[in-house]
């Protein structure tokens, strides 16, 4: 009977220790969400200084957005190809083979492209983002930079910002086009369905403002995201290996999380209204 009166006496206690521990994580995200919308706010700031150094912009374009292009292209051909396969098989039951590229373009442009090239663009740009900042923190860089009096935020995280937030639009784009392309080969070249219906059912379904628009300003909301988390997890990693390798895993997830999170929330927004 002691050891079960001793387990029961401890249950209140347990109870305590756990409430605790929740209640310090809580009180820990929410101190992590202040911090990092006031260094969003900082990174808007000191904005005006980046574009009067616009060489420092166009230089972090070519790391996150042309050295991302590949990854895009490849990707974009291969989704857009299984789209029309797969779209083919779906469509033929219905005896709706035309209108493989409605299916293929709407998709692309509407969801797959945005969706698919931020988890890219998070994946390749962002991780490497974050080890670049969390490593020029843990070398002392950016405490050197202050000791100089050159503001870290606006020299080294406001230019990196501004190119991902270019660069994401033009990658979800390119992504968008390549799919397309994609569909075009495996329905049109391997499968056969009629060229002209493919092209002319896909120019008269798809609307500027309803759909390219709409996929624009999501892959500019995801840019958006995606870089300021990257940037927000290497300039608050630990400055050591593993706190730079923790800060590079919470950047793919959290940014993973956030496109998925804020695709159901523009989608909800955007396509409330039709039909």
């Amino acid at each position: 009977m002691t050891p079960i009166c001793g387990w029961a006496g401890s249950m209140p206690s347990r109870l305590v220790k756990g409430v605790e521990r929740i209640g310090h994580r809580v009180i820990d995200a929410l101190w992590r969400l202040g911090v990092a919308s006031r260094f969003f706010v900082l990174i808007l700031l000191h904005s005006g200084s980046s574009f009067r150094r616009i060489h420092l912009v166009i230089k972090e374009l070519f790391s996150t957005g042309v050295l991302s292009l590949i990854i895009i292209l490849v990707s974009g051909l291969f989704v857009g190809m299984v789209l029309g396969m797969q779209g083919y098989d779906t469509l033929q039951r219905y005896g709706s083979e035309e209108a493989l590229g409605v299916m293929v373009a709407l998709s692309l442009v509407r969801e797959l492209g945005p969706v698919v090239a931020a988890l890219l663009f998070a994946s390749r740009a962002g991780s490497a983002i974050t080890a670049e900042i969390g490593l020029m923190k843990a070398t002392e860089q950016l405490s050197a930079m202050e000791m100089m009096a050159v503001n870290p935020i606006a020299r080294v995280v406001a230019p990196r910002f501004w190119a991902g937030v270019i660069s994401m639009p033009l990658l979800a784009a390119m992504f968008s086009a390549m799919g397309v392309f994609g569909g075009y080969l495996v329905g049109v070249k391997l499968i056969g369905v009629d060229e002209g219906s493919f092209w002319s059912q896909m120019q008269s379904a798809v609307d500027f403002h309803q759909d390219i628009l709409n996929g624009i300003i999501k892959s500019f909301v995801f840019g958006v995201a995606v870089t300021a988390i990257a940037l927000f997890e290497g300039y608050d990693a630990p400055p050591t290996a593993e706190g730079v390798s923790g800060a590079t895993t919470r950047t793919v997830v959290t940014s993973s999380l956030a496109i998925l999170a804020l695709d159901f929330m523009l989608t909800a927004f955007m396509f409330r209204g039709e039909g």
